[in-house]
């Protein structure tokens, strides 16, 4: 079978480990795209499939109850986010030293769970400033977070690079352009921790003991799920059913291995 361009995709029959973004790649906002759980019940008879997801506005407890609402076969096992990434490299760099962080409920609890000791309120005390993808941001948080920025020289973290997530309208502000917003306030950039840095792709590998051969990374932007499979070396398929556009693979210097109009459409 041939890709949207022509390319013979055959070679993803091949494919061991299946790592698919979420918003704009299998469901926009709470609607799951057309054909994705007979697409997962193939791959999960000889293969495994993955949920790397760049938005840390939940928990992985919390994707696993949306995707089971959904009526998508999906536990714990099944996930790996930039919150999980985020916790990895924190933990390895400040252990147990107060983090000050920017996010959801969800983030937070998660952050905790994984074993970080965070704040949400300005404090002196902390040696990091980490922000997340926030739909319940508030202007205290962002006062907060610009105070903890301005002047102090601390190490300043992301979760993401994501200019917009996918909803049922259209789009909202993500993480990247809440990250913009106080860029422009505190002269202040983050380091970006989830795709297109190859950490969340070359993690999930080492854990199932699959080779970059048998990998294929799935997602709908090209600068953040298509950039990360570049960047760990590993096939990708971009997808048309989020971001980006014909018009945006023309122009992008990321190019993915294969074009497909949806995951529905995978040769499998």
């Amino acid at each position: 079978m041939n890709d949207n361009f022509g390319k013979n995709a055959d070679s993803i029959k091949k494919k061991k480990l299946f790592l698919f973004d979420m918003d704009g790649t299998i469901y926009r906002e709470n609607t799951l795209f057309e054909g994705v759980n007979d697409l997962l019940l193939r791959i999960s008879r000889s293969g495994r499939y993955i949920f790397v997801t760049n938005n840390s506005s939940k928990s992985v407890r919390d994707y696993v109850k949306k995707l089971r609402r959904m009526g998508v076969a999906a536990n714990e096992e099944n996930f790996f986010t930039s919150t999980q990434a985020a916790i990895i490299l924190l933990k390895e760099k400040f252990g147990d030293s107060l983090v000050y962080v920017q996010g959801t409920k969800s983030f937070v609890k998660e952050l905790r769970r994984g074993g970080l000791t965070v704040t949400q309120k300005a404090d002196e005390k902390a040696c990091a400033v980490l922000v997340g993808f926030d739909p319940e941001l508030t202007g205290e948080k962002l006062r907060n977070t610009c105070k903890m920025l301005t002047g102090s020289g601390l190490p300043f973290y992301a979760t993401n690079p994501d200019f917009v997530c996918p909803v049922d309208f259209g789009y909202v502000p993500d993480c990247g352009s809440m990250c913009y917003g106080i860029e422009k306030a505190t002269g202040r950039r983050p380091v970006y921790i989830g795709k297109p840095q190859a950490m969340m792709i070359e993690c999930a590998m080492r854990k199932f003991a699959v080779s970059k051969e048998e990998t294929l990374l799935l997602g709908d932007r090209l600068y953040t799920d298509i950039a990360a499979g570049v960047n760990a070396c590993v096939d990708t398929v971009c997808v048309l059913s989020g971001e980006a556009t014909l018009n945006d693979l023309q122009t992008s210097d990321v190019k993915p291995t294969y074009v497909f109009r949806s995951v529905a459409d995978l040769p499998l």
